[in-house]
């Protein structure tokens, strides 16, 4: 993968403080609900943990009573990253409904646009999303350009930097620092006097990683303008319809080639420098395998060759209960709930998504009974993470080739164990295995289509009716991970719509049992350096993708202090 010898770098020892009391982080993140994190720290360790969704959507109820075509064009405006995923969730549970075969060509041109959603994405989150939770920008100012250079060239072949380039961002951070005209780093963790304990990397790798933060911000213009090609636009894709899809540009020289371009330097960059930089950083930061762990994995797997055969995806759908890797059991939608207890609806009993309502029911933030306004999903009672570590390790269990020879490497090169996947380094690290595994396929959907048309072979979409009544479901494996849209049809008209996204599946709350939700069990036990710079906590939730980082408060509720920092 990277074509190099593993990073030298000594595992050290995670710092943590005595601090006793809590924290409070909110909110964490704008995108996929305003996320606010509640800890109780004893001695320097989380002992209680509350993750509280500030945002209502209701999403839910706008659409009811709406044509059953027009649920895409509302849901992938739930967010602004992931557009592309909702539409295709909202598209695939109509197509369910009414029974209509998608053709061929129709499911490579939605398979190549979510791999290019996927590259994207991951990429996005590695370094503009995450990367600083781990990366001190303010220590590139002690770093040798020269050697900075030397490093980023020793971890893959491909690689040519010049030392004058390191140079050229050390000089731009130093004025960036001198000026007090900070932008994104304004008020980071590192940036105080004496530094933060926990960001462990040598200068020289913090000065490589911060340039490459730059060089992925050019990148994922590229990315993005990789699904726009057949996608329309980006974002709020405009090309997915009930029955296929309408690009028929897509089949021609110009657009073909255009894409062949774009995915050719989007996959390189991942090959060469994602995958090769996701390595070095973890090499100095191995202590983190044994932090922010969690027990059972689902994922309904992605990149069909057939809509309506879960089985025929190219990723695996599977389950992972305790860890166990020796056993996967097939997801089954049927054993799908969704408990209200500690959220801000009207309490029931525990509802399947074609039974699920959406009615309301705030009380107060603080509450520690109801505290979000997420629902908490259960598989078979169980609650589970979604997202690429679930994918990963259904893939890994079952034999998946491409991912096995991925795991492996990644597993060797750390010199770490497969226990070290349960963890936030996992969890990290596993982002980067998805995103090169789908990188690397892409070639082969990409050619598949293109025979096809050389063939003669040009359709893209098949005619359907509307029934009067009718239930259907979309699964998307998004990047974030599994994503269900159910819908109910009467009358020609949605009835009922329930969207099961990632986020409430790892960022929900408990459920009626009092089971902790899967970030909340990550965040047991991580240790607090500093809790008024609670970076640990941010490791964690945002090794889950939450989105887009934003300003944080942290409250100390005891003295009623506020301090205001960037979400890095």
């Amino acid at each position: 993968m990277s074509g190099k010898k593993p990073v030298a770098a000594p595992v050290t020892a995670t710092p943590k403080s005595s601090y006793n009391g809590p924290v409070v982080v909110d909110p964490v993140t704008r995108i996929e609900g305003h996320l606010r994190i509640e800890v109780e720290v004893e001695n320097g360790v989380v002992a209680d943990v509350r993750s509280s969704s500030q945002l209502f959507r209701g999403l839910e109820i706008i659409l009811k009573g709406r044509d059953p075509r027009d649920a895409q064009h509302f849901t992938q405006r739930s967010c602004g990253v992931c557009t592309y995923t909702h539409a295709l969730a909202s598209t695939r549970c109509v197509d369910n409904a009414v029974g209509v075969k998608i053709p061929k060509n129709a499911t490579l041109i939605r398979n190549l646009v979510l791999a290019a959603q996927f590259m994207h994405d991951h990429i996005v989150h590695f370094y503009h999303l995450h990367a600083l939770d781990w990366v001190n920008v303010a220590n590139v100012l002690n770093a040798d350009p020269k050697k900075a250079a030397s490093l980023s060239n020793s971890l893959n072949d491909n690689r040519k930097e010049k030392a004058a380039d390191f140079a050229a961002v050390k000089d731009t951070v130093k004025a960036l620092i001198e000026s007090g005209q900070l932008g994104p780093f304004t008020n980071a963790y590192f940036l105080r006097e004496g530094g933060h304990d926990a960001y462990y990397l040598p200068a020289e790798a913090d000065l490589m990683a911060t340039k490459h933060y730059l060089d992925a911000l050019k990148l994922q213009v590229k990315a993005a303008r990789l699904m726009a090609v057949f996608g329309a636009k980006n974002p709020h894709t405009q090309f997915t319809v009930v029955g296929g899809v309408t690009c028929y540009e897509a089949m021609t020289e110009k657009r073909l080639k255009e894409f062949t371009e774009l995915y050719e330097e989007t996959s390189a960059f991942v090959r060469n420098f994602y995958i090769p930089d996701l390595l070095a950083v973890a090499s100095f930061y191995k202590d983190w395998g044994g932090i922010g762990k969690t027990t059972n994995f689902m994922t309904c797997g992605e990149f069909p060759e057939d809509e309506y055969d879960l089985n025929s995806r190219f990723l695996p759908q599977g389950v992972i209960l305790n860890n166990d890797l020796s056993k996967v059991y097939d997801f089954d939608p049927t054993k799908i709930d969704e408990h209200v207890k500690y959220s801000w609806y009207e309490y029931g009993s525990p509802k399947h998504p074609y039974q699920g309502e959406t009615k309301p029911k705030y009380t107060k933030l603080g509450d520690k009974e109801h505290y979000s306004w997420m629902k908490a999903p259960r598989l078979d009672g169980k609650s589970t993470e979604v997202g690429p570590l679930a994918q990963v390790l259904v893939a890994y269990a079952r034999g998946h080739k491409p991912t096995v020879d991925a795991v492996d490497y990644v597993l060797k090169y750390l010199n770490v164990g497969p226990e070290a996947l349960y963890s936030t380094l996992g969890r990290t690290a596993a982002r980067g295995i998805e995103t090169l595994v789908i990188a690397n396929q892409t070639q082969a959907w990409l050619d598949e289509f293109k025979a096809n048309i050389a063939a003669g072979d040009k359709e893209i979409y098949t005619e359907w009716e509307m029934p009067d009544e009718a239930q259907g479901v979309g699964f998307v494996n998004a990047p974030r991970g599994a994503l269900s849209h159910w819908i109910n049809i009467k009358n020609g008209k949605i009835e009922n719509f329930q969207l099961v996204v990632p986020s409430t599946w790892n960022l929900g709350p408990r459920d009626d049992s009092g089971v902790l939700g899967p970030v909340e069990e990550a965040l047991m036990g991580t240790p607090i350096f500093d809790p008024m710079r609670p970076v640990e906590i941010l490791r964690t939730v945002h090794s889950y993708d939450p989105c887009i980082a934003c300003g944080v408060h942290v409250i100390d509720s005891k003295t009623g202090q506020t301090r205001k920092f960037r979400v890095l």
